[in-house]
């Protein structure tokens, strides 16, 4: 089951002012940090980002919003087009407790199940920068739902077979509640960086 990794660095940063995914955390890059914990589940690794010239130094192929200034749902469509194999992993680059184990389930939910889209589900709502897609049924609905003027995440989950994953199961694969902790401020930073350190050393 080859996947592709897409990490999403296209976010504005307004709240850290500055670009986040480039700040030290425990020593590297925070974009860095999350690319170490999920490359060895990749067939193929890239970064989405509207400024490629600042991540030349990661080494990876490297893709620009397709239909630019449409939020997050654009960056999707970016991530999914990039990707060149049938399974695809979209992680946020500001996420340093992603979970390689969540993301192994999700695939094999995926394929097992024969669905379109493995998502968690939480009480803050859906985590779709922490979900595994099928590239081609999900590209197709995506595409739909831009060209149709619609920039919700999940405005076109009603289009394919979604399997929501529940809090039980992702608790299984990260019982501390990390997983989907993306950090935004200066003091969510600090704070994240702490909580690594706690139980990394």
């Amino acid at each position: 089951m080859s996947l592709s990794i897409v990490i999403q660095a296209g976010g504005e940063s307004h709240r850290m002012g500055t670009n986040k995914a480039l700040l030290p955390f425990l020593g590297v890059q925070l974009i860095e940090r999350v690319v170490g914990r999920v490359s060895h589940l990749a067939a193929e690794l890239l970064v989405t980002t509207n400024q490629p010239a600042e991540f030349v130094f990661l080494g990876l192929p490297l893709f620009q919003d397709t239909v630019p200034g449409q939020g997050a749902l654009a960056g999707l469509h970016t991530a999914l087009s990039a990707a060149r194999l049938s399974y695809v992993a979209v992680v946020a680059c500001d996420m340093p407790f992603a979970s390689p184990e969540l993301i192994t389930y999700q695939l094999d939910c995926l394929v097992n199940e024969q669905v379109d889209l493995v998502v968690p589900l939480t009480n803050q709502g859906y985590e779709p920068f922490h979900a595994v897609y099928r590239r081609d049924t999900c590209l197709a609905a995506v595409t739909d739902a831009l060209q149709n003027g619609k920039k919700r995440m999940i405005s076109w989950f009603d289009q394919v077979k979604v399997r929501e994953l529940d809090a039980g199961e992702i608790r299984r694969f990260d019982p501390r509640g990390l997983a989907f902790l993306n950090v935004n401020t200066p003091e969510e930073f600090a704070a994240a960086e702490q909580m690594a350190q706690a139980s990394e050393g």
